[in-house]
């Protein structure tokens, strides 16, 4: 496995890689890597010749300065798991490689990047949209695979990717949760131990909704879940919505949808954590 940190040398591999005949796969994150991640890389390396695994921080994404501040970095035992993973070449940019001067782009693809994370986290997605055009830009992927855990990031980056007429094929991977149900995070290190305890009540609660919404209205589930985050101690609800998994609007009744996904945002302590269930495919 090698490691690139500017885009001149990442080019450089990728020209070499190319050359005999290699698909490329990329897996774009910001590090802190589990074992979330190293789905999505053993899922790229079974799928293509050469695995890209960006690492990277991105700051324009970041509407919180603290929480980009407290951001975990740990790029050493990064590299441990991305070469068990068998990963190829490692990208590891600087802000100023990524950002020689200030990405003023817009994007917009309303009303999927206007509801959810988009209401409660202003220009989240164009940062994100700025980034990923750069890394897709820079490696030319055949194929990028992101994780479904962030369900509405995936369907902006699928808008994105067609807007801009990428020849890449976006792949969604299936939410990796821990043993006791927990979606996996970067963020869940910064959970004390009994804020990891409480946090299950996320999980453990969509679960109940799932069994829950097969006798219940949208509605009557909606209220469900809100209530029990709520009321429980420890976790403050930033939001939760019931969504149509193509277009991200909100749904009245499970008829109106074939494919309908629960979406939630919930702080535990100051950790902000989000999480989804479908209740229909």
């Amino acid at each position: 496995m090698k490691i690139a940190d500017t885009i001149e040398a990442l080019r450089a591999e990728l020209s070499a890689l190319r050359s005999s005949g290699k698909t490329v796969g990329l897996v774009p994150t910001m590090g802190a890597l589990h074992d979330g991640h190293a789905s999505l890389v053993r899922r790229s390396v079974e799928e293509n010749g050469a695995t890209v695994v960006s690492v990277f921080v991105n700051p324009t994404q970041f509407n919180d300065t603290t929480d980009l501040a407290k951001y975990p970095r740990t790029l050493e035992a990064d590299c441990r798991l991305l070469e068990a993973c068998g990963a190829t070449l490692v990208f590891t940019p600087s802000v100023s490689e990524m950002y020689p001067e200030p990405d003023t782009r817009n994007f917009s693809f309303a009303p999927l990047d206007t509801v959810m994370e988009g209401a409660f986290r202003p220009g989240h997605f164009n940062g994100v949209c700025q980034i990923v055009s750069k890394l897709f830009d820079a490696v030319r992927p055949d194929r990028a695979y992101f994780g479904e855990k962030d369900f509405q990031q995936l369907a902006v980056v699928r808008a994105m990717t067609r807007q801009l007429d990428y020849p890449i094929e976006v792949i969604g991977c299936p939410i990796v949760r821990e043993a006791d149900g927990l979606a996996m995070s970067s963020r869940n290190t910064r959970l004390s131990a009994s804020e990891r305890e409480i946090a299950l009540n996320i999980s453990r609660t969509l679960f109940k909704s799932r069994n829950f919404a097969v006798s219940h209205t949208v509605g009557a589930t909606l209220e469900m879940v809100r209530t029990a985050i709520a009321d429980t101690p420890g976790l403050r609800l930033e939001y939760f919505q019931i969504v149509d998994g193509d277009t991200l609007q909100p749904i009245a009744n499970w008829e109106d949808t074939s494919r309908a996904v629960g979406c939630v945002a919930v702080f535990c302590g100051d950790v902000r954590l989000i999480d989804n269930i479908k209740y229909s495919n």
